[in-house]
């Protein structure tokens, strides 16, 4: 990202930080306390950063865009809290889960609360963001029911996989792209593009969090390791598994422990372990390396302005974070 570019984008970054935070607040002091909760844990602002980036298409001055970065970050923060319940997570950013720390029903509350913020600020963006942030919120809730159901008995398991991460976790961040352009006025076609770049950005930031889930310890993902395996929730490199990739002597009862419950530690460890080494991760790895690349594609047929080489950055950076 130039300097230049890299400075403009911080200044609305720290736009968007301060109605972030303005926007937690509340009267209720456990309201308040429990909705600072994940914004003043960090993050890494990268749905607000891509409505930030799409938005130089157009005019990046544009009154909504501030907004709107926070609309989506909002709106990412809600569905945290709910997937924390239904994950039975005891560690989110590296600090206490809002259920942990305080119940279920806080943390399901709260979750409903950043929505309601943030439908308040999305209805001053007009009708069209309002019909965009309501079909991507029907996608959101549709992958987790098809996450929490799994497949059907003729559906191809590794295709639902891919369908639960383009609804649950892609949709968002189409979203913020499109946001970012739409609301800045970019041309159509620049604005379609920038949609689908983003989708594809977005499954690919998801797989990469399903390898590092797997791969990493506490430290650098902020989640307890083997959250998915634990919760009987099976990601891209369980697939691979269970599609027959590797064929060591390991791989039998790899398979095997996939179909256990995993919530026995001496089980869950034992199936880490055994994760970690299979060659299932290197296909993973090589499936999230060509989804980042078939975003690539599409973003270099945009204008070429310092903007486009911040967003092929984007598309490394889902591939290098996984080491």
């Amino acid at each position: 990202m130039s300097d230049d570019l890299a400075r403009d984008v911080q200044d609305q970054l720290d736009a968007v930080e301060n109605l972030l935070m303005s926007s937690v607040q509340s009267d209720d002091p456990l309201l308040a306390t429990a909705s600072k909760h994940l914004v003043e844990a960090g993050g890494k602002r990268f749905r607000p950063m891509l409505v930030l980036l799409a938005s130089q298409f157009g005019d990046p001055t544009a009154p909504g865009i501030v907004p709107a970065a926070v609309v989506v970050e909002l709106t990412h923060l809600a569905t945290l809290y709910h997937d924390d319940v239904m994950d039975e997570a005891t560690v989110r950013r590296g600090s206490p889960s809002a259920n942990s720390r305080w119940t279920n029903t806080v943390a399901i509350l709260t979750g409903d609360y950043l929505f309601a913020r943030a439908s308040d600020l999305l209805a001053d963006l007009g009708p069209e963001a309002v019909r965009i942030q309501a079909r991507a919120f029907a996608r959101l809730v549709r992958g987790q029911i098809q996450e929490t159901v799994g497949p059907l008995e003729d559906t191809d398991p590794l295709k639902h996989y891919l369908q639960v991460v383009a609804d649950k976790t892609a949709s968002l961040i189409a979203v913020s792209g499109q946001f970012g352009a739409l609301l800045a006025g970019a041309p159509p076609h620049v604005v379609d593009t920038i949609t689908s770049a983003s989708e594809k950005i977005g499954v690919a930031f998801q797989l990469s969090d399903d390898i590092l889930d797997i791969a990493s310890d506490t430290e650098q993902s902020g989640k307890t390791p083997g959250t998915d395996l634990r919760e009987g929730i099976r990601t891209l490199p369980m697939h691979h598994v269970l599609a027959g990739i590797g064929s060591g002597k390991d791989d039998a009862r790899l398979r095997d422990l996939l179909d256990q419950d995993l919530t026995d530690d001496t089980l869950h460890t034992e199936a880490l372990t055994l994760l970690r080494a299979h060659p299932a991760m290197d296909r993973a790895r090589a499936d999230l390396r060509r989804w980042a690349e078939d975003a690539r594609a599409e973003i270099l047929t945009l204008p070429d302005i310092p903007t486009r080489a911040a967003y092929t950055g984007l598309c490394d950076y889902v591939v290098s974070r996984t080491g």
